[in-house]
């Protein structure tokens, strides 16, 4: 089975927050349970080099597109590394090979009567002399009257043009634009009305896309698709593949889409392996984002796979809402969040990684606290999940000199450990992240309740027997902790597996043999609850 995981591409015009994270990780989880399961997946991503933020960066700075592109996507591979996403393919959007694909689909797009070309009024500053990119303006939104800017209101998710917006303004002179006559390429999205009407339908009577990705998407079709302009006048970005407009470049919002198909070629070119198996009618896909970029992956993305005749339609939709931060929307430009970069340095990977799944913004918003991390972190993972691997192979170490006694297994490993699989693999391939988590976490405390109940400590000089049956069920109970924590806590359990001297995991389950451990040592330290206070300073102070 052909599994294809796309995550979205973080634009490469600042550092990654909790935000982009919790929005993010639902694609490693993916990744890592399938190859548990031994599927074939293809995970890709990579940052977005060729979009208006970069260029608003490096005005800012000083400095040229290039250089804050390099800084960042340097700055992100690191992130995503440090936290464990294991990306078959992480590249980027100003990589040659990607320009060659996006050139190829929309050269393939107006071969077959997709695209066309009109004459439009687009925003131009007269101050600086020449078109703005949609991002350049900014202003009300007609829909909510909320600040937005000229491509998306963030606040309602409409997706806008420039003349949209009310009280209009400059981003780069703070004057209100002017609008001129130019040539543009449009992508006619109203052809595609009918086959993405029976797409969503067919996500909500399969239920594979999360409900916000459907009733967005609803509402866009309802309201009646349009066409939309795909090449812009911009500095950078991929070039129009047409004599006499190599100055026009690929709009953005069809440009980095296209990214997940370059993204799927560059790794075949580099592996020898053949992408085109994620690219069949059968192929499982999962896209893994944003609210903000839903309608690029159940619109905007899916009439292009249609227009090409790409079979390998999006089968889920993974679309969390926002993530807030002690309650307050994140603001980078308010430096209210809180920075991967930084995070990392002072908390465990897999405490993140913990905190961003059990808190996940699924079905609603959930807010990043502080006090919540930290607790979270001795309560749950400090204190029930790593005090009973702790206790369990201090014990052996300790009375059995380290070598694990055989005897059967009780119940609570024998009985409840194949349902705790069947059931958690299903929560994960329904993108019930963190419910499967928390069916995880509860057995996690069954378990220290049965350590509790045997009390090994008087089995050990009462009933030998009885000691060596409940640690030989404690260890198994232990090793697939190991693998079904895997996708979700992939440091730890890697420490697990090594201390256990398993040589593979994988998504069954398994009981071990005599078991000689080696290099135990906690999991986790304990946080200091006075670092509350400390991290809440940081908020909102300049950087």
């Amino acid at each position: 089975m052909a599994i294809f995981i796309g995550g979205a591409w973080p634009y490469a015009n600042g550092s990654l927050h909790t935000g982009h994270i919790s929005s993010l990780l639902p694609g490693d989880l993916l990744a890592r349970y399938y190859r548990l399961k031994r599927e074939n997946v293809l995970y890709v991503s990579g940052s977005d080099c060729n979009g208006t933020p970069i260029t608003i960066r490096a005005r800012q700075e000083n400095i040229s597109p290039q250089e804050v592109a390099d800084r960042y996507h340097t700055e992100f591979q690191d992130c995503f590394t440090r936290l464990g996403f294991s990306y078959d393919c992480y590249t980027r959007t100003d990589h040659p090979q990607h320009h060659e694909v996006v050139q190829k689909i929309f050269l393939t797009l107006l071969n077959n009567g997709y695209i066309y070309k009109k004459e439009m009024e687009q925003a131009y500053c007269e101050s600086y002399d020449q078109f703005l990119p949609d991002r350049y303006v900014e202003g009300t939104c007609p829909v909510c009257g909320k600040q937005a800017r000229g491509d998306q209101c963030d606040y309602c998710s409409t997706i806008l043009d420039p003349a949209d917006l009310l009280d209009r303004t400059c981003k780069l002179c703070g004057q209100p634009p002017v609008f001129k006559l130019t040539e543009h390429f449009y992508f006619a999205l109203r052809k595609f009305q009918e086959k993405l009407e029976r797409d969503v339908k067919r996500a909500e009577q399969q239920q594979s896309w999360r409900q916000n990705a459907i009733q967005l998407t609803k509402r866009y079709l309802q309201e009646g698709l349009i066409d939309r302009a795909v090449s812009r006048d911009l500095p950078i970005g991929v070039s129009i593949p047409i004599e006499g407009y190599e100055d026009k470049k690929v709009y953005v919002w069809i440009e980095a889409v296209s990214g997940y198909l370059s993204a799927s070629q560059l790794w075949s070119q580099e592996t020898g392996n053949d992408d085109s198996l994620f690219w069949k009618e059968d192929t499982i896909t999962y896209y893994v984002h944003g609210k903000d970029n839903i309608p690029f992956h159940t619109i905007i993305w899916p009439a292009i796979l249609h227009g090409t005749q790409n079979p390998a339609l999006p089968r889920h939709i993974v679309s969390n809402e926002y993530l807030t931060l002690e309650k307050k929307k994140i603001s980078t430009s308010k430096n209210w969040a809180v920075w991967v970069p930084d995070i990392l340095e002072r908390y465990h990977p897999d405490s993140i990684r913990y905190f961003l799944t059990i808190n996940a913004p699924e079905n609603r918003d959930t807010d990043f606290s502080w006090r919540e991390f930290i607790y979270s972190h001795n309560g749950e993972l400090l204190g029930a999940y790593g005090n009973f691997v702790n206790r369990t192979l201090k014990f052996i170490e300790k009375y059995y000199g380290g070598l694990l006694p055989k005897s059967r297994v009780d119940r609570i490993a024998e009985s409840l450990l194949p349902p705790l699989y069947q059931k958690t693999g299903r929560l994960i391939e329904e993108s019930r992240f963190k419910e499967a988590l928390e069916e995880i976490f509860a057995y996690i405390r069954s378990a220290n309740k049965y350590f509790d109940e045997q009390q090994p400590w008087k089995q050990i000089n009462e009933n030998p027997a009885g000691c060596e049956r409940t640690m030989a069920t404690c260890v198994a109970i232990i090793t697939n902790l190991a693998q079904l924590l895997e996708p979700f806590l992939p440091f730890s359990s890697k420490e697990v597996q090594q201390a256990l001297g398993m040589k593979e995991s994988s998504w069954k389950v398994i009981y071990p043999d005599r078991i000689q451990l080696s290099g135990v040592k906690p999991l986790f330290e304990r946080i200091d609850i006075k670092q509350i206070d400390e991290e809440l300073k940081r908020l909102g102070n300049p950087s």
